[in-house]
């Protein structure tokens, strides 16, 4: 197994040095993909990538948003021969003290999606922690499962080869849908996942590019679509649930 971690960044220049040397404790590549940032963003990545070795700076010219920027990584990582890519939030959200149980998670259960299960303080604001269960009662539909705790948690490790897979024939989400999308069709692939309870944090100075009416309009949106992708795939889901069932 080999493991790297990617980073989506985008303005995030406050803490994206303390989070990078958080990870070099870790022999992992770090992939952090600059996404279209200002200059002084930019400026600060590449001081950060002549400073640690472990560091990969690719750029993207212009903005495309939080999925584009992960597929760009996920692919960098790929091509790097990476067998499993953890997914990093810039903004200094993610609880890092937690990786060790992510990677032995996913040590044990190689070919699952492992994904955090949040578990907030009171730096999280009302619209965020609500809007999250409207997701979840979607979700819920379009896997016909209950057992999909959380799909906007950006902290997770991807088994490569099933994500190279599930990107040979499907299109995903170019910006904050992408988190929720990529985890339903994996689902919808026959692709175990599992959570890890890990704490998070809203720092005072976080930069969140989530935009309350365009972001919320894209993800409605995006549900639509995988409803009707659901009506799709549900012989197969409801195959695989009774198959399960009769092996255990």
């Amino acid at each position: 197994m080999k493991y790297c971690f990617v980073i989506p960044c985008y303005n995030h220049d406050l803490v994206i040095r303390e989070t990078v040397l958080a990870l070099t404790q870790h022999p992992f590549p770090i992939i952090i993909v600059n996404d279209g940032s200002q200059a002084s963003t930019k400026k600060i990545l590449e001081l950060i990538e002549q400073e640690f070795d472990q560091v990969q700076l690719i750029h993207r010219a212009e903005n495309g948003g939080k999925g584009a920027a992960m597929q760009t990584g996920l692919t960098a990582a790929i091509d790097n021969g990476m067998t499993h890519a953890l997914q990093i939030d810039a903004d200094g959200q993610h609880d890092l003290t937690d990786l060790q149980a992510f990677l032995l998670e996913a040590k044990q259960h190689p070919k699952a999606l492992i994904s955090g299960q949040p578990v907030y303080d009171d730096t999280i604001s009302k619209g965020r922690f609500y809007g999250r269960y409207i997701t979840h009662f979607w979700v819920a539909l379009e896997t016909l499962s209950f057992k999909v705790i959380d799909t906007m948690c950006g902290y997770r490790v991807y088994p490569l080869a099933e994500y190279q897979k599930l990107i040979s024939s499907q299109r995903l989400g170019m910006r904050m849908d992408f988190d929720i999308e990529v985890m339903v069709k994996l689902i919808w692939q026959g692709v175990e996942v599992r959570f890890v309870d890990t704490k998070v944090h809203y720092p005072e100075f976080g930069i969140s590019h989530f935009h309350a009416f365009k972001d919320n309009v894209l993800i409605t949106k995006m549900h639509t679509r995988l409803f009707f992708g659901m009506l799709w795939h549900s012989p197969k889901i409801i195959y695989r649930k009774l198959f399960s069932r009769r092996n255990r």
